[in-house]
């Protein structure tokens, strides 16, 4: 599918969907307790049915058929060998927290996933898994999917580099299933709020984890996940295409039902637009939230050690500010789907984009926008942000891959769509 966008403005209110995360942690700790577990506002989005597919195939019983709720019926804490592979499909968060479950069974499991996730690193969580008591191994000797995981992990105490946030999450998550429990060592953390949400989630299902600094993380074992309710928020993640739509635009767009205190890094977005001379009014406790466009945006340094899924918006808003934007802290960025900044940088350049690029920032330059044949590069990020970028640049951009959307945000072209976005979506 293919995006065909024109230069337009937005206007209305409007409610994001559940996050993407959040989600995944639901799904994968409803899977795993004793109990019911019902989760309210899932985000029904392709990788969150990919993670329900896998703890069926553990051996849970996940009734996804109700947009508004969830409703699992775990394993009762002792997944069982899958009959068949483990299929992550393009979910990075599914691969590498079942890749962990998987370790748990006393048995053997393969887990991989599409073409990218048989290319994304997975090497420091096979090397900590094995120094765990597991035996796992990439069927390539690569370090990535397919990768063969033989159970069950004893525990212990292992270590981490602190550039990838989805390597320390499964070790929380199955580390409380472990008869020794796990400590994790870790250096220089980024991605903090990724794991502040595993953490408040584990404690959502009754399990305990610490850390000391973010330095150290002990996980008990032993314990039991049990079944629970909750709700997930909104998406920060997802709100930053439209809020920055509106910011780079003549525009006023107002969301509702946001949650100031959830724990994604995403919720700094309007702050940042505000911080950057956009119009930005708080209500409601802060959980109304109008972005207003038609206010001069000036270049200012953003720290994404906490946000690497932004880096492409952001970027989309550095072209539009003046002077220059410098996105900092971007190496987990390079870890996703695709090196986000390196693919965000050449589909804006197409478009006019003037940038400088270093390992660890990204430096954005006012840039003119023009039209332009836009890769999509199978990323759901780099769809929606340069979609958000077209929107101010002159003449039609075409944009390939417009269906991975639905990895993140499903309703992500009806929902600009009745904001007044002219995007057209064709086969």
């Amino acid at each position: 599918m293919r995006f065909f966008v024109s230069p337009s403005n937005l206007k209305g209110t409007t409610r994001i969907p559940g996050n993407k995360s959040a989600t995944a942690r639901a799904i994968i700790l409803g899977g795993l307790a004793e109990g019911v577990t019902r989760i309210g506002n899932p985000l029904p989005g392709i990788d969150s049915f990919s993670i329900a597919n896998m703890m069926r195939a553990l051996g849970a019983r996940t009734d996804t058929s109700q947009p508004g709720e969830w409703i699992l019926e775990g394993v009762a804490n002792r997944p069982q060998v899958p009959p068949c592979v483990l299929d992550a499909g393009n979910s990075g968060t599914g691969y590498y927290m079942i890749t962990a479950i998987a370790s748990l069974i006393d048995g053997c499991s393969v887990v991989s996933g599409d073409y990218q996730i048989c290319y994304r690193p997975a090497q420091p969580l096979i090397d900590a898994l094995n120094e765990l008591g597991a035996k796992v191994f990439s069927t390539r000797n690569s370090g990535t999917a397919p990768l063969v995981v033989r159970g069950p992990m004893k525990g212990g105490s292992t270590t981490l580099p602190g550039v990838n946030s989805q390597w320390l999450t499964p070790l929380l998550l199955a580390g409380a299933l472990t008869p020794e429990g796990v400590t994790v060592h870790i250096k220089d953390l980024v991605e903090h709020p990724y794991v502040d949400m595993t953490m408040a989630w584990m404690n959502k299902a009754g399990v305990i984890v610490t850390h000391k600094d973010y330095e150290e993380f002990t996980i008990p074992g032993n314990q039991r996940y049990t079944g629970f309710s909750a709700h997930v928020p909104a998406d920060w993640g997802s709100s930053g295409y439209p809020m920055v739509a509106a910011a780079i635009t003549e525009s006023k767009v107002v969301f509702q039902d946001m949650d100031p205190e959830d724990w994604a890094g995403e919720r700094a977005y309007p702050h940042i637009i505000q911080e950057m001379g956009g119009k930005v009014i708080f209500e409601d406790g802060d959980r109304t939230v109008t972005v207003e466009g038609g206010s001069a945006l000036h270049g200012i340094e953003i720290d994404c050690s906490g946000t690497p899924d932004a880096v492409p918006a952001l970027a989309v808003l550095g072209c539009k500010a003046s002077g220059r934007t410098v996105l900092k802290n971007i190496g987990a960025s390079r870890l996703k789907e695709t090196d986000r900044t390196r693919s965000i940088k050449e589909e804006l350049t197409k478009m006019g984009g003037r940038f400088d690029e270093t390992q660890d920032t990204l430096t954005i330059y006012h840039s003119e926008l023009k039209a332009a044949k836009i890769d999509g590069r199978h990323d759901h990020r780099i769809v929606m942000a340069t979609a958000v970028a077209a929107l101010t640049a002159s003449g039609t951009t075409e944009i390939s891959d417009a269906e991975y959307c639905g990895v993140s945000f499903p309703g992500f072209h009806n929902l600009m769509v009745s904001l007044g976005a002219e995007i057209e979506m064709m086969e």
